[in-house]
């Protein structure tokens, strides 16, 4: 299947967590396809951030609120009746899982609870997809890839906050979004995803950005870790179309991988190596000689084997090319930081990037 904007024209689609990377990407994304989104979320929880500099709030509707305050919510949901919805929200750093495991569960568990509360009545089909992690899985560092069917569980609270998102989901799936005339519910499990806009705390590529923006070298942690990276694009560009496959069916409401080419399973020093390239200018990365305070999994893995088969999606970039197109648009941001610059860059990578997946339907 590929993009359709007929879909998605006039749609009143809500996303939760618009203020964030990757909400910030998908609401934008939304909005040139002619939907109305509507936001909720938290301020954007650092400085800068792709939501303030692309002034998503001036083109979108949005609410600054918290999903762990169940009732705004719910009547937030009430009010806007939307049509589709995409759930982002979520406390996404494994770091700030160890400092905060409370809150960390609060958002990424009771958070989904509470939305899909909003939704446990409803008789209309809607859409709804919540945004997970590949972190979800019990990870015991084999190096095996994951498939949707492994056992769920994590070591760590931000892992098994995204284990018990998942599991919530199941049972709202299996006990109440079970009609073929009732919400339509699933989830998506994506790789380490990274472009243009992060700034988040305790990533690589941000930090890398933040370093080489200093003229200093940034400093890794884990440079023999592996992760599935893969560009924002390429899970939301996914996301949408999956959207699209829960619009027909009531037999797409499960889980999903949202992997990148095994290729671009690469492990930190490597990325490293493929920053520093494209960025030039004497950039340099170093062994950080401070011990890091938090345990996280050396080796990550996606099988999307079945994501492949049955939503006709796959990957469209190469490592080269998600790394060249993530310093890209960092470097072309800090060159000229106008909010029409900005817009005109996201622009042209999602241009090329639907000309791709279409030049390979065309293809296929």
């Amino acid at each position: 299947m590929k993009l359709d904007p007929n879909f998605w024209k006039t749609k009143r689609v809500l996303v939760t967590g618009h203020t964030g990377f990757k909400g910030s990407w998908l609401s934008y994304w939304l909005k040139q396809l002619g939907a109305n989104v509507i936001g909720f979320s938290l301020e954007p929880n650092s400085n800068p951030s792709l939501f303030e500099a692309l002034e998503l709030g001036k083109i979108i509707d949005h609410k600054i609120g918290d999903i762990r305050h169940s009732e705004k919510l719910q009547n937030f949901i009430y009010e806007i009746k939307p049509d589709v919805v995409f759930h982002l929200a979520a406390q996404p750093i494994v770091s700030a899982g160890y400092e905060d495991p409370s809150g960390t569960f609060n958002t990424n568990v009771m958070g989904v609870v509470n939305l899909l509360e909003a939704f446990r009545g409803s008789n209309r089909p809607i859409p709804i997809l919540i945004v997970s992690s590949d972190k979800c899985y019990l990870n015991y560092d084999t190096g095996k890839s994951f498939n949707t069917g492994d056992p769920l569980g994590g070591h760590d609270p931000y892992s098994a906050s995204k284990a018990g998102t998942e599991i919530v989901v199941g049972a709202y799936q299996a006990s109440f979004f079970n009609k073929p005339d009732g919400p339509r519910l699933a989830s998506a499990r994506a790789g380490n995803v990274i472009g243009g806009g992060d700034w988040s705390k305790d990533r690589l590529v941000p930090d890398a950005v933040r370093a080489f923006n200093q003229g200093t070298p940034v400093e890794i942690r884990n440079p023999n870790a592996t992760r599935p990276w893969q560009h924002v694009i390429e899970p939301i560009y996914g996301y949408l179309i999956l959207i699209q496959y829960l619009a027909q069916s009531q037999k797409f409401a499960k889980p999903w991988n949202f992997g990148p080419n095994l290729e671009n399973t690469l492990n930190v020093e490597e990325v490293c190596k493929q920053i520093v390239h494209y960025w030039q200018n004497d950039a340099k990365f170093k062994l950080s000689a401070q011990k890091q305070s938090w345990k996280e999994a050396k080796a990550l893995a996606l099988d999307v084997t079945e994501t492949s088969k049955n939503l006709q999606f796959e990957s469209v970039l190469g490592p080269a090319e998600t790394f060249e197109w993530t310093v890209d648009w960092y470097r072309n941001y800090y060159q000229n930081q106008n909010v029409s610059n900005v817009r005109r860059l996201c622009d042209a990578q999602i241009f090329e990037y639907i000309s791709r997946q279409k030049s390979k339907i065309i293809n296929a």
